[in-house]
């Protein structure tokens, strides 16, 4: 589904997270959502773009950002979910198939944001930051830093390939 951002006076793409075994959103995902819903309500159309596919457990992460969005407010008709993203990377390539080259704001957690916002400018996609979620993304100090460490390889990994996607015309 194509959509027309002409239609809407801000694009927040949210970057999904983890879905809990009960079905329930994750805290992480839960912060992204309020994050973005937060930022939303600084424009009149806002429109939103959670993202993420099925995981191992639940709906999709997109899905149930959706949900939450709903619960928040926000009308259906406002968001559009993307179920397709299984990484970061994917859901940009995704977010592009969505959107073209409109220019977004990225919703994610700290940790997160600069991967997110290097490889939405790598594509071509004008993007800006969305302030993150207020509090970490996990309590315990050794399970920030696996985060952000975690982000350390990640990140020049999925900017050579989102490069390489470019100069090949695959994005």
């Amino acid at each position: 589904m194509k959509v027309n951002p002409a239609d809407y006076d801000a694009v927040i793409v949210i970057f999904g997270a983890a879905v809990r075994p009960d079905g329930q959103p994750s805290q992480t995902l839960r912060h992204r959502v309020d994050a973005a819903a937060r930022f939303g309500r600084g424009f009149a159309r806002p429109l939103f773009i959670p993202t993420g596919a099925k995981g191992r457990y639940g709906d999709a992460e997109a899905t149930v950002m959706a949900h939450l969005l709903d619960n928040a407010g926000y009308p259906i008709a406002s968001i559009v979910q993307e179920t397709t993203g299984t990484d970061t990377l994917s859901s940009v390539r995704a977010v592009i198939r969505l959107l073209g080259r409109t220019p977004v704001y990225a919703c994610t957690s700290a940790y997160h944001l600069p991967r997110c916002l290097v490889l939405l400018r790598l594509a071509g996609i004008k993007a800006r930051a969305c302030p993150p979620p207020p509090v970490p993304a996990a309590t315990s100090p050794w399970r920030r830093w696996y985060w952000r460490l975690r982000e350390t390889p990640a990140l020049p990994y999925d900017a050579l390939l989102m490069l390489w996607l470019r100069v090949t015309g695959q994005v």
